[in-house]
């Protein structure tokens, strides 16, 4: 990447030695900022919603999976929100706490109102100011502090991630049954009708979440739509919304789904793949790979009884989530 590695470690030296043993913990950063989390956590605001500079957006998904799979088994957890847009103080719950973190002396003046009345409002909002691209390597250990801290003050062990392993076991059923038979069981998918939609999302109460499961490319076009659908959620049903592609997301946020608090609502999207690419020494191919870690995704979520559903989007992937989102926008009417 042509970065001064020296120059990164340096810099990363400094946090690690202010979230040392040694110094007071009020003084600590890490220390600081997981008892912030898990205190609030313990008192209800266990959604932890990331306000990102543009700069430095990716570092959302990095925490996201962070937090998540540390902290989220045991039925407990925070639930971390990334690349939610900041809307009014009216549309978020008390459930709610919000970290920005932005470069040091670039702030945006339309970011800043917006969580300046979210703190009057009375939500709790943290700021993080970050040196610059060098200084990254300080927040990755801060935040591995901070979640270690938040995890111990919520009372689990966030170094394993027992609830990964289960979709993992259910999706080498399945691609074995394909080895000795050269198919996956039957099923009947297609994508759900307003009335099911409705049903489904009038499940959420204060204090759930909403969260879309896409086992499709991740693209930009593809996520400029999932982006409408969770803030058609979010506005009207005033409750967090994830995003989240698999089966990237089921080493992540996936723990957290099916070993956290049950307060989750969920929406898998599926689709056929357009091209087929073989596993070399396999029968099945990258897709059949897929679709079963998709089934075995669903399978334990159903199983852990989490409210979910499945929209198969069939082969034309835009079509059907322009047909999602219209279907969703009429469940929400």
């Amino acid at each position: 990447m042509g970065l001064d590695v020296q120059k990164l470690l340096t810099s990363t030296e400094l946090m690690v030695r202010s979230c040392a043993p040694s110094v007071p913990p009020d003084q600590n950063p890490g220390v600081v900022l997981g008892t912030a989390l898990g205190q609030s956590a313990k008192h209800g605001r266990d959604k932890l919603t990331f306000v990102m500079a543009p700069e430095l957006s990716h570092l959302g998904a990095w925490l996201e999976q962070l937090v998540a799979e540390s902290t989220g088994k045991l039925g407990k957890g925070i639930v971390p929100v990334d690349g939610e847009d900041l809307g009014d103080p009216s549309l978020y719950g008390s459930d709610r706490v919000f970290v920005h973190v932005d470069l040091a002396g670039r702030s945006d003046a339309v970011t800043a109102g917006k969580l300046e009345a979210l703190e009057h409002a009375g939500h709790p909002v943290v700021r993080i100011a970050v040196g610059d691209r060098m200084s990254l390597g300080q927040e990755f250990y801060r935040w591995e502090i901070a979640t270690a801290v938040a995890g111990a003050i919520i009372g689990i062990n966030p170094f394993d991630q027992p609830d990964v392993e289960a979709s993992k076991v259910a999706t080498r059923q399945l691609t074995n049954e394909y080895e000795k038979t050269g198919q996956l069981p039957a099923e009947s998918a297609a994508l759900p009708s307003s009335g099911d939609l409705r049903a489904h999302l009038d499940s959420l109460r204060p204090g759930d979440y909403f969260a879309v499961l896409a086992y499709i490319e991740m693209k930009d076009e593809y996520r400029d739509v999932l982006q409408r659908i969770r803030h058609l959620v979010r506005d009207r049903k005033h409750v967090a919304t994830c995003v989240g592609f698999g089966p990237r997301f089921l080493h992540s946020t996936g723990q957290a789904y099916k070993g956290g608090p049950n307060t989750g609502v969920f929406v898998q999207v599926t689709c056929d793949d357009a091209v087929e690419l073989p596993v070399p020494g396999r029968r099945y191919t990258f897709g059949v790979v897929k679709a079963a870690q998709a089934r075995g995704d669903y399978a334990v979520l159903v199983e852990r009884h989490r409210r979910a559903m499945r929209a198969h989007l069939g082969a034309d992937v835009r079509a059907g989530l322009e047909s999602l989102c219209e279907r969703i926008s009429e469940a929400l009417r």
